[in-house]
């Protein structure tokens, strides 16, 4: 739009447009996603773009690599607490809602793909979806898959947080909560903060005594599965079970 006159004569530019992005940084950076795959991107770049969505005329490259810098991967950033992310020096709320709707979205998509397949015979979307939603957590977190005679997905359960002892998780209510759903199995999961997914003892003592209350009123404990950022250990891979 031209340039037009005010009441005394002089004339007014007229106001940026939204998403005005004189020197073409933004727009290449688009054309690189939808032209290049996976990888067209960097880290810090797919961060920019995601704050783009939510500050329209800014320079978001120095407040993606802070964001970096301080959760130390992408998978950090996307995984941090949103009033942290929100605190952080040039983000707000708008911003963190921008990177937390992305965790969001695959954490739907990754629990729908169990939903529609045996969780047995579909294993690498369970561990997928397992660790979008634990790799990161900064404190233990305990859940139960229950899976009905197909070993489909029942429900999903958070059962406690804080180490996996009798103190968080309760072998006879575990079951009991399998028969109230009609399960028929059940998958035990919980991650380790520090990264390293190695099950200790008491992870493999606490799984045996819940398998053993299941195996007498007859609901099998498929296994035992440890998240860490480092990867996940499987307690029936290692035949701890």
């Amino acid at each position: 739009m031209a340039d037009e006159p005010n009441l005394f004569g002089a004339p007014v530019a007229a106001p940026p447009t939204v998403g005005h992005d004189p020197s073409g940084h933004r727009s290449r950076l688009r054309q690189r996603l939808l032209e290049g795959g996976d990888e067209a991107l960097g880290d810090h770049e797919v961060i920019e773009m995601l704050l783009m969505q939510a500050v329209p005329r800014r320079d978001m490259k120095p407040l993606a690599r802070t964001l970096l810098d301080r959760f130390g991967s992408l998978a950090g950033v996307l995984a941090a607490d949103s009033r942290t992310l929100a605190a952080h020096p040039g983000m707000g709320e708008a911003t963190a809602a921008a990177l937390k709707i992305v965790t969001l979205a695959a954490r739907r998509l990754a629990r729908q793909r169990i939903r529609e397949a045996p969780v047995i015979s579909s294993w690498q979307a369970l561990i997928d979806y397992l660790t979008i939603d634990m790799a990161h957590l900064t404190r233990e977190r305990v859940r139960v898959l229950y899976l009905n005679a197909r070993n489909m997905l029942i429900m999903d359960e958070h059962v406690g947080d804080g180490s996996i002892d009798e103190a968080a998780i309760h072998p006879r209510e575990v079951i009991r909560r399998a028969l109230d759903l009609g399960a028929t199995a059940l998958i035990l999961v919980h991650n380790h903060p520090s990264g390293n997914a190695q099950p200790s003892r008491a992870d493999v003592e606490i799984t045996n005594r819940i398998a053993e209350a299941g195996r007498l009123l007859g609901v099998t404990v498929h296994d035992h599965i440890v998240i860490g950022k480092e990867g996940h250990v499987s307690l029936r891979a290692k035949g701890l079970i």
